[in-house]
């Protein structure tokens, strides 16, 4: 049976300026700002962190898991949520949500948090220091950044069968999710010269099944850290996506996976699409078709465009949830609205692509781009374009051309408010996050699965978090309620 599907969504935003334009000491002063505008000082415990574990067993010998960067800015936020440096980038880790609309309204927070820091940071800085940021996924130069996916599956499934399940969803669904883009930056991209991508990322991937985010990058991660009980669960998690400035597209990619996960529990690997013989040169060659005509060889024999998948695949879906009911991603009504949404959004990119540019990034910034090229006459080359692209991302208010185009909202500004600073009530994140609030001077350190306290005598107490179902306000926000300081809470949970 399948489990409930908590996820998150990990946003690393593309930064540009600072002090001598060094994009690590900008992104620290950007997150240090908000941590002192937040007054929050509760660092991230490192402690267990694996990110070499690999889900196939021993990696190979030419894979290199992600270094843990701990000396970089770094800290827990009262919504649950993660806020920190990762290499050269801010990046935003929404807290664990229990269902696709909720992990959208977090990953929106997530926007919203980082709009309050950028303003904080540069209210320091002389004019010609400000620091700029973008909801985007590569720098126009060879570099690219992730916006990752997490989902909660079983322990008890292999993963090979999550490799033949996902791999057909994960190269397709840039059609209705894709971010677009203008041009190509790999030496791949380059060499197909193309004017416009559906994708944002897909150029970078270079493997079907991998260790690796940054360099050789897969299409299925296989990082087996779940960051709570490894005997029951495994993390699913997903760096084959783009940032979408779409609500919609965020609630679709999320929710669609998630049910084709669930899907999965239930019904096994054997009722999903045929898998493309050649996987990464699908991802990239769907990326390119503007036309959704492009069709890949499949292992049954068949030919197949990425529409035919992601056809196949919402069947798949909408069966299963008229059979099962998919409780586990979410009620009943919210899955009708991704599934209504999903078909639409499908629909509309073959058929009328206008009808979907209020929900679908890439058909809305092509829109764009052609009304710039057709009012004042550009080539497909001109650098103006690329200017076009980058500022639809851009996350200040005044001048993002996302903002202006008219893409849907599913919520509004006080919703967005109340999640920068509340957790989310369904999952863990509660406890976690409620704690950074109320017991932030006597906290040292949290991370997803534990909260590590500080009562000033005696040594140090965790209080580990190993169910993400757990510590959800129905199960504590009493207990909370009637513990005013750290030690009591402590006292009682020993009780």
């Amino acid at each position: 049976m399948a489990i409930p599907k908590v996820l998150g969504i990990e946003t690393e935003y593309g930064i540009a300026g600072g002090p001598e334009l060094d994009p690590i000491v900008a992104s620290s002063i950007v997150v240090n700002a908000y941590a002192q505008q937040g007054r929050t000082r509760v660092n991230w415990d490192f402690e267990g962190e694996t990110p070499d574990l690999d889900a196939r067993g021993l990696p190979s010998l030419t894979s290199f898991a992600p270094v843990v960067e701990t000396h970089l800015a770094n800290t827990v936020l009262t919504n649950g949520a993660r806020l920190y440096v990762d290499h050269a980038h801010p990046e935003y880790s929404s807290p664990e949500c229990r269902t696709p609309f909720e992990a959208t309204l977090y990953d929106a927070a997530g926007e919203e948090v980082m709009r309050r820091a950028l303003l904080v940071a540069n209210e320091s800085m002389a004019a010609h220091q400000s620091i700029n940021l973008y909801k985007n996924n590569s720098d126009g130069k060879g570099n690219s950044y992730g916006c990752h996916e997490n989902y909660l599956i079983t322990r008890d499934m292999e993963f090979g069968h999550v490799v033949r399940a996902m791999v057909p969803h994960f190269v397709s669904r840039q059609i209705i999710v894709g971010a677009g883009k203008v041009g190509a930056e790999t030496k791949y991209g380059l060499e197909s010269s193309p004017a416009f991508q559906l994708s944002q990322r897909a150029e970078f991937f270079e493997e079907v099944v991998g260790l690796e985010t940054t360099l050789k990058r897969p299409i299925i991660n296989t990082r087996d850290e779940p960051h709570c009980d490894a005997e029951r669960f495994r993390r699913l998690h997903v760096i084959i996506g783009d940032a979408n400035m779409s609500q919609v597209a965020t609630m679709v990619k999320l929710g669609a996976t998630s049910l084709l996960l669930s899907v999965l529990e239930d019904r096994g690997a054997d009722v999903f699409p045929s898998l493309p013989r050649h996987p990464v040169q699908a991802v990239r060659a769907f990326a390119l078709d503007t036309t959704l005509t492009q069709t890949v060889a499949c292992e049954d024999g068949r030919q197949r465009s990425a529409w035919d998948f992601q056809d196949e695949l919402w069947h798949l879906a909408n069966d299963y949830a008229n059979l099962y009911g998919a409780q586990a991603v979410a009620d009943e009504d919210e899955v009708q609205v991704i599934l209504s949404q999903w078909r639409e959004m499908l629909d509309g990119v073959r058929d009328n692509a206008d009808a979907v540019a209020d929900r679908v990034d890439w058909v809305a910034k092509l829109r764009i781009l052609r009304g710039y090229q057709g009012r004042y006459d550009l080539g497909e080359g001109d650098a103006k374009l690329r200017a076009i692209d980058l500022q639809y991302h851009d996350l200040r208010s005044e001048r993002s051309l996302a903002q202006r185009v008219g893409l849907r909202s599913l919520f509004d500004s006080d919703k967005v408010r109340e999640a920068v600073h509340n957790p989310p009530t369904s999952t863990r994140a509660y406890f976690r996050g409620q704690c950074v609030a109320r017991y932030p001077d006597q906290i040292v350190a949290a991370n997803w699965d534990s909260v590590v306290f500080d009562l000033g005598q005696g040594p140090l107490q965790r209080v580990p978090m190993m169910d993400p179902m757990r510590g959800t306000a129905a199960l504590t926000k009493d207990l909370l309620e009637t513990c005013p300081t750290a030690d009591d809470l402590l006292e009682r949970l020993d009780r």
